[in-house]
């Protein structure tokens, strides 16, 4: 009978501690397999990326491209997937998707994410109404062929970049 005091761990689950400085006899005694002297002897002193006065590999080697801190991260969603959650019944189809609801149904991935941007990967036969950061071209062309709605909060470099007329 299992009972609180007589509860164990399995055989070999738990390493025993080896014991430092405890003799010669003890395979780890005098120095405690720390050699003699010098900085890796002593305690609370070990300097990451210090290459004993040599110059560091992060300093050898040259530094290259550029990262933008400022990026935003979109999370990818598909529209199969979309599509998916909508047969298991996570997603209402006949109402408005938002962002709010994909990230209630557990399509959007990352914590550090901005939005969602809409991919075209998958089969639509119902009309959608999506509101997205973000959509690939084939995507919102796939979901108006289905007779839904795409509408994105973000605007796209390419109309950013158009002129108002």
């Amino acid at each position: 009978m299992v009972e609180l005091n007589n509860l164990r761990d399995n055989p070999g689950s738990r390493l025993k501690f080896k014991r430092l400085g405890r003799g010669i006899g003890s395979g780890k005694g005098k120095t405690s397999g720390k050699g003699h002297k010098g900085q890796s002897a002593r305690e609370g002193v070990a300097l990451n990326g210090f290459e004993g006065g040599q110059l560091p590999i992060y300093r050898r080697l040259p530094k290259r491209g550029f990262k933008n801190i400022f990026r935003k991260e979109y999370a990818p969603v598909n529209i199969g997937s979309i599509v998916k959650a909508i047969g298991l019944g996570k997603i209402d189809g006949a109402q408005p998707i938002t962002e709010a609801v994909l990230k209630d149904a557990g399509l959007m991935r990352g914590s550090k994410v901005e939005g969602v941007r809409l991919l075209a990967t998958g089969e639509i036969s119902q009309a959608l109404h999506i509101t997205v950061c973000g959509a690939s071209v084939s995507a919102i062309a796939a979901i108006e062929a289905a007779g839904g709605t795409v509408t994105t909060t973000v605007a796209s470099k390419a109309s950013a970049a158009a002129p108002a007329a």
